[in-house]
């Protein structure tokens, strides 16, 4: 929060022609002539962000094998909010773009950011259910999984088949190295590096080499050590405390010069606004009804209506993974501006509005309690 505070100072101040020069800046790394030369915006949303989905990748398998995604009875209601919590998103944002070049955004308003989400909650304290903990967590993981396949699926350029092969190589190794249990973790990076250079170079957007290379980070190796839980624990506090806020200072500059309400309420910004704050609301909490009602589902342990109305707010704070698939989705600085506009704007309000609710769910909560029973 503080760097993306940060960026909008920075991007309406004297320092605005700096900050973007530095973000527009080349850098080349280069063997004869072959290698890469991006801008240092695309090194950081390419190459830092595949580090952030690759601690994503190693919290999925993670809860696959041992955690919360282990059992498929827990995952049905936070799994059919997730869906929800995508598909009405996108489809109030389709609603005010449609016919128009940023209907390609539709997928900005989707996301959920794990972290922010979870921090918002935890300023609730402990007074909120543990069960409200698990069930956003679950939702928020089950949607970072449905961002993945979007941007598989949707956010790819032209395929260069010759680099998908050589992509192949290191992921035999990477397999390889998953079966026997491998303790040492470092090949496994190295590989990954490897196969993330073929799949930039093949128009496959490179964070998901950072997925698949957490997937072959072995749970347990021969000696019965868990690689995957010393890798995660390590990298966590890097990419939530360095890698996150460099991405959020990056990104998240919105230009206030010339605004105005016109603005504010054109079809891209007001789209990702309403999508996601009206259409997270909708999509997480209508499915949580249909399910808990019709007997498909079990409300979470010790939780109440006004604390999933809170949780599906929460689910509206985007972010970094809005802000993310914005900039996969737009190259105009023009739009990327109005992109940041809705995102910081829709997730703010979710993080209010989240917050308000579940601290006056729990007030009623501890009121009810502390009310003596007659009888």
């Amino acid at each position: 929060m503080a760097s993306a505070a940060a960026a909008m100072i920075v991007a309406n101040s004297s320092l605005n022609g700096a900050y973007d020069g530095a973000l527009s800046s080349y850098l080349s790394v280069t063997l004869n002539g072959e290698g890469l030369s991006k801008p240092l915006i695309l090194w950081i949303n390419d190459g830092l962000m595949a580090v952030f989905f690759f601690l994503i990748g190693l919290e999925l398998k993670r809860e696959i094998l041992e955690g919360k995604l282990k059992n498929p009875s827990d995952v049905i209601l936070p799994g059919m909010a997730a869906v929800g919590g995508m598909i009405v998103p996108a489809l109030i944002f389709a609603s005010f773009n449609w016919g128009q070049p940023s209907i390609s955004g539709w997928a900005i308003p989707a996301a959920t950011d794990i972290a922010f989400a979870l921090g918002i909650l935890a300023l609730v304290g402990s007074r909120a259910p543990t069960s409200l903990k698990v069930f956003l967590l679950t939702l928020a993981i089950l949607d970072d999984l449905g961002a993945i396949v979007i941007i598989a699926l949707f956010y790819t350029a032209d395929l260069k088949l010759d680099y998908l092969y050589l992509a192949l190589l290191p992921l035999a190794g990477l397999i390889w190295l998953n079966m026997k249990g491998a303790h040492r973790i470092a090949p496994a990076i190295l590989l990954g590096t490897i196969m993330w250079f073929f799949v930039l170079k093949s128009g496959v957007h490179a964070t998901l080499a950072g997925v698949i290379t957490a997937f072959c980070i072995p749970l347990k190796d021969k000696w019965g050590k868990s690689p995957l839980h010393a890798l995660e624990h390590g990298l966590t506090p890097y990419v939530l405390y360095l890698i996150v806020p460099i991405f959020a200072f990056a990104n998240a500059g919105v230009v206030l010069a010339g605004l105005t309400l016109d603005q504010l309420l054109a079809p891209l910004p007001l789209g990702i606004a309403l999508g996601l704050i009206v259409g997270k609301q909708l999509g997480v909490f209508g499915i949580t009804f249909v399910m808990v009602k019709t007997g498909l589902a079990r409300m979470p342990s010790g939780a109440n209506w006004l604390h999933i109305y809170g949780i599906s707010c929460l689910a509206g704070i985007g972010f970094t993974m809005s802000l993310f698939i914005g900039g996969l989705s737009f190259s105009d600085p023009t739009l990327m501006n109005e992109v940041r506009l809705g995102v910081l704007s829709g997730s703010v309000l979710s993080a209010i509005l989240g917050y308000t609710a579940l601290s006056l769910a729990i007030k009623r909560q501890n009121a009810q309690a502390a009310t003596p029973t007659v009888g």
